[in-house]
């Protein structure tokens, strides 16, 4: 189906899916600019360029969208819409589509407004995430929404797991329901700001494990942190990634205290111990944590 003109604002693969649906109609992409990426820390494109490029769309990457003004102002677009594009939008360029701009956000709001909402489902134990189609305001995510729908949270869901399918859910979301929206149907549905919650963007530090919390909310950190900033204890000085881990019950665990359950290291926690099941050392690669203990049998014992 052919939409009316739209200019698209996304960065990461979590947008791409709805990039590809809304292609045949998208007379612009606005998109981050190349950052330094891997090893040798050279400028690399983020996800929605590659994506653009391949459809043959025109794309722009301004440092600030006030550089961006005068192409969108060329694109003429009748809609924007905006996946994970991770910039403000201001007055202005809210204002300069005859339709609005409308957003896919990867939360079932008004829980989760912010840049990170699918960590912080799994961070809460919830038991489903999903997708909100909502029209754009000035506030951070706090305008109207035009459309939801959720899915299950699976026990070993972890961010890298769960994101590629919302990022699907919020194409198939958009194909079906924008054809209504553009219509006037449904009508905008105000959100109840009293039940608002916010998922702030991560930092490398909220990723260290502190074993005064419980066994449980430390595997869910474990799963949320996965793929970034990662989970991890300090380990000699060195950060240990814990790429996988469970939740065991031991109500005297001794809180951050390593010790062997079988073949694996569990560090105790309050109320039960995190068993580390797949692990990566500081400058090496993943491996289990069996192999991991095997090669450093004095990291039971240690006090994290």
């Amino acid at each position: 189906m052919t939409f009316p003109r739209i200019v698209f604002l996304g960065s990461p693969a979590f947008a791409v899916p709805s990039l590809r649906a809304l292609a045949p109609s998208v007379v612009g992409v606005v998109t981050q600019p190349d950052r330094p990426a891997g090893r040798g820390r050279r400028p690399a494109p983020c996800a929605v360029k590659v994506a653009a490029q391949e459809l043959g769309l025109p794309v722009i990457q301004p440092e600030k969208m006030a550089l961006a003004l005068d192409q969108l102002r060329a694109w003429q677009p009748d809609l924007i819409v905006v996946a994970a594009f991770g910039k403000i939008l201001r007055p202005h360029v809210l204002a300069l589509p005859a339709l609005g701009c409308l957003n896919v956000h990867a939360s079932l709001l008004p829980r989760y407004r912010g840049a990170a909402p699918i960590p912080a489902a799994i961070l809460a134990g919830d038991a489903e995430a999903g997708i909100t189609l909502m029209k754009m305001d000035e506030g951070l995510d706090t305008g109207p929404t035009m459309a939801q729908r959720a899915i299950p949270i699976e026990p070993g869901d972890t961010t890298a797991t769960l994101t590629p399918r919302l990022a699907i859910l919020g194409a198939d979301l958009l194909r079906e329901t924008l054809p209504a929206i553009l219509t006037g149907e449904p009508a905008p549905i105000p959100q109840n700001a009293g039940l608002a919650t916010y998922a702030p963007q991560l930092k490398k530090e909220d990723g260290l494990l502190r074993f005064g919390d419980t066994a449980q909310s430390l595997e869910r950190r474990v799963r949320a942190m996965n793929d970034w900033p990662g989970a991890y204890v300090l380990y000699h000085g060195a950060p240990l990634k814990i790429l996988r881990a469970h939740a065991q019950p031991a109500p005297a665990a001794d809180q951050g205290r390593v010790v062997r359950i079988g073949s694996l290291p569990a560090i105790g926690a309050t109320g039960g111990l995190l068993v580390l099941d797949e692990v990566q050392p500081a400058g090496k690669k993943p491996m289990s944590a069996a192999s991991f203990l095997n090669g450093n049998p004095n990291f039971v014992g240690s006090q994290l």
